[in-house]
């Protein structure tokens, strides 16, 4: 089952009285596990950026000035999603500012039958607790080090490892793999890895990584992302 793991930033915490959509990234994950294939866009809000929102994300009016609108890029966004369920931590936030960026384009909405809350099933399974991302993430031993402040694309990241866990999906996986290293020791020969066909085509433009380059600049003297970077950039 394919299933998509997406985050958001935005200008602000309400769509009705003019926040913004300014980042989106997609995690692809395919039987309760990574694909590797992403989808990551910064848009200009049409708007100033409050301090406040600023101080979550980082993300000044002035880098999001020559980014895309969101309906330029609406097209690939819902090609990539396309009828996948959205796994989302406090997706009634997010989807909100999704639905009312597709409404200023006359576009339908995405139908809430169609989330999966993390926040929702962390909630169940880990009651009377805070259950933040940061907390889930230490709770299920993942490191969150690289994130000294939100970003869309690297929060999905987090969270599609964090959801994998909070279902139990990483235990069956594991349980999966001593099962086949105990057929090896038995004699019965090594198992055939599973791989696509045709493999996936890269998502990433060489616009993207110029995008993420130019952020990075913004981020002072030792951003963390240059340890991730080519030498060349």
């Amino acid at each position: 089952m394919r299933e998509i793991v997406l985050d958001t930033e935005t200008t602000g915490l309400d769509p009705l009285r003019g926040d913004r959509l300014v980042e989106v990234g997609c995690v692809e994950i395919y039987n309760r596990m990574p694909t590797g294939q992403t989808f990551h866009r910064y848009f200009n809000p049409q708007r100033d950026m409050p301090a406040e929102a600023f101080a979550v994300h980082g993300l000044s009016s002035e880098f999001l000035s020559n980014k895309p609108l969101f309906e330029e890029e609406v097209d690939d966004f819902l090609a990539f999603i396309a009828d996948a369920p959205l796994v989302i931590h406090n997706a009634s936030f997010d989807i909100s500012f999704i639905n009312a960026e597709l409404d200023r384009i006359k576009r339908p909405p995405i139908l809430r039958d169609r989330l999966v809350d993390t926040l929702l099933l962390a909630r169940r399974k880990h009651p009377g607790v805070s259950n933040r991302l940061d907390d889930l993430c230490s709770r299920y031993s993942i490191d969150n080090s690289r994130r000294t402040k939100h970003g869309a694309l690297l929060d999905a990241e987090l969270l599609a490892e964090v959801y994998i866990d909070l279902i139990g999906a990483r235990q069956s996986q594991l349980i999966l793999a001593s099962e086949s290293r105990e057929i090896r020791v038995a004699g019965v020969g090594e198992m055939p890895r599973r791989q696509r066909e045709t493999p996936l085509a890269p998502r990433i433009t060489e616009a993207d990584r110029a995008a993420h380059r130019e952020f990075v600049l913004t981020l002072g003297d030792k951003p963390i992302w240059n340890e991730f970077l080519p030498a060349a950039s």
